[in-house]
């Protein structure tokens, strides 16, 4: 199984965790990067909470100071992600297991997707 998207980079760049487009856009790259990891850690990804669907609008409704937490929280999630894929990667490609590390990652990527969510209005 090859759980590597045919857009990536390896950088992290080919799933959009570079910090370009709308913070929609940005929380969707995540989840494909989320999605990634689950793979390569060989886990069963849980369902994506009901809020990463609406991540934008509810990033709309916030008050200031929580949009900017939680804009940071993206910001320093996608500064996780794309070398912790990038270093999995280059250890499924020299042969080695990457699940444990990739199961170290997935669990700080769940974590810090759900304190991102908490921070903002429920729809």
């Amino acid at each position: 199984m090859n759980a590597v998207p045919p857009s990536f980079s390896g950088t992290g760049a080919g799933l959009g965790l570079g910090g370009t487009g709308t913070s929609g856009e940005r929380w969707a790259a995540l989840m494909e990067a989320g999605a990634l990891v689950a793979a390569l850690a060989g886990v069963a990804p849980e369902p994506f909470p009901e809020g990463d669907r609406n991540f934008s609008l509810r990033l709309s409704r916030a008050e200031a100071w929580r949009r900017d937490h939680a804009e940071r929280g993206v910001a320093d999630l996608s500064a996780i992600m794309e070398p912790g894929i990038a270093a999995l990667l280059a250890v499924r490609a020299r042969g080695a297991d990457p699940r444990p590390a990739a199961r170290a990652l997935w669990h700080e990527f769940a974590a810090a997707r759900a304190a991102i969510l908490a921070l903002l209005p429920r729809d």
